[in-house]
Formats: C-alpha cells, structure tokens, sequence
C-alpha cells in the first residue's frame, strides 16, 4: 500500500522553443523571391492517398501572383504527381541553398569554453501552396522557352528553342504537363550561425571561406550577408 502512495519521479522535459528558431527565420518576401531565382532548382512534395510523392525540377517565380507569388513549372506525362483533382492539391515546394558541417574548432571562444560541439549551417527556402495543372499549349511553350532562355544566356554557342523543328517541339510538348503552385506560405530556414556572437560567427565564415567546396565557400557568402545585417541593426 505503501508504494502505491510514493509519488512517481519527476520527469524533467526539455524547455519548449519555437521552430524553427527566430533566429534562423527569414519572412521577407523579397529575400526568399531572391533565393528561389537563384536557387531555381526545388523539390515538389505532395501526399496523394497513397502516400507520398516527390518530383525534383526547375520553377519559374511569378512574383505578381497570389498572395506570396506563384510557382511555375512542368512535369513529365507519366509522372502522376501531377494527377490532382481540378481543384487543387496542398502542396509543398524546398529549394535547397549551401550547407555545410561547421566545426567548433572555428570558434574563437573555444579557448575560453571548451563546451562547443559542431553543427551545420544551411539556407533553404519552403513554399506552401495548393498545385494546380494547366495544359494550355501557347503557355506551356513560353514557359520552356524562358527555361531555355534563363540556361543558354551567357553561353558563346547557346540553343535557341527554335533551333529544334517547331512540329517536333510540339510532339515532345505531349508528354510533359505544366503546374503551378500558388504561394499561401513561404518560410526560410536561414541556420548561418546567427546564434553565436558575432567573433563566433566570423571564425565560422572564415572556416568555410576557405574549405575546399564551392558548396562550403557558398555558404560562407550567406554567413556575410547576416553579418552585414548584424552590423547595419
């Protein structure tokens, strides 16, 4: 009887935090509209009744659309990612910018506090929405067309759409379908050492300006542009 009386021990629960942290959270609009231009590349993620379904593939930003912009982009005909009700479907866009391991051993504060262990820095940018399929041709055509356009710039031998048989561009078209993705929430997860004072953080920029990868040096760029804000507050 005695036992049943004890009190049970308590359990110490870990303190509650927002996520993701204020710290990393990046909400204006134009700066993720800048990431996802740059970025171009992003991972679309659905979840039709049979459970996921991923596509990886290049979007266009149409700023002037929705609430936060609207995403623009093609799928393969056999893809049946694309294969939502006339409606729409919630849907989610990453764009997925540098990250990198960053090492404690960066920290200038190491030899004062040796309590430091390694984490990773990161820049992504997630854009919520509900997907959408269109099927008009003449929109469809334009949208490679640009795709083309924004890849070939630069180049001293480029490829115009046009260099290809209009009747067999139109073939290909066929198997291929255009989606968008109308904006309700865009989110950044900016993870650039934000968190460390800012001696800290620069060991961490300078570690990776000069690690090895371009993926690293990358990183250590959107490390500056915080410090810079850092700076100008």
């Amino acid at each position: 009887a005695a036992a049943l009386n004890q009190r049970p021990t308590p359990v110490h629960e870990a303190p509650r935090m927002t996520y993701p942290s204020p710290a990393f959270r990046e909400d204006r609009v134009e700066v993720l509209h800048a990431a996802i231009r740059e970025l171009h590349f992003g991972l679309l993620v659905t979840h039709p009744a049979d459970g996921f379904a991923t596509s990886y593939l290049p979007w266009e930003l149409d700023a002037e659309r929705g609430p936060c912009g609207t995403l623009v982009g093609h799928l393969a005909r056999y893809n049946p990612q694309w294969k939502v009700p006339a409606a729409g479907a919630s849907a989610l866009a990453v764009f997925q910018g540098p990250h990198a391991y960053v090492s404690p051993s960066w920290y200038p504060g190491k030899s004062d506090d040796p309590r430091q262990v390694p984490t990773w820095d990161y820049l992504s940018v997630e854009a919520r929405g509900t997907l959408k399929v269109f099927d008009d041709q003449a929109r469809l055509h334009g949208l490679l067309a640009r795709l083309v356009d924004r890849n070939e710039a630069g180049r001293e031998h480029r490829w115009y759409i046009t260099d290809a048989p209009d009747d067999y561009v139109r073939e290909q078209m066929r198997y291929i379908v255009g989606i968008e993705l109308e904006i309700d929430s865009l989110v950044g997860r900016y993870k650039l050492s934000q968190n460390r004072d800012a001696a800290d953080q620069e060991g961490a920029r300078a570690g990776l300006a000069a690690a090895p990868t371009e993926r690293e040096r990358e990183l250590a760029k959107a490390i500056s542009a915080t410090q810079r804000e850092r700076r100008d507050r």
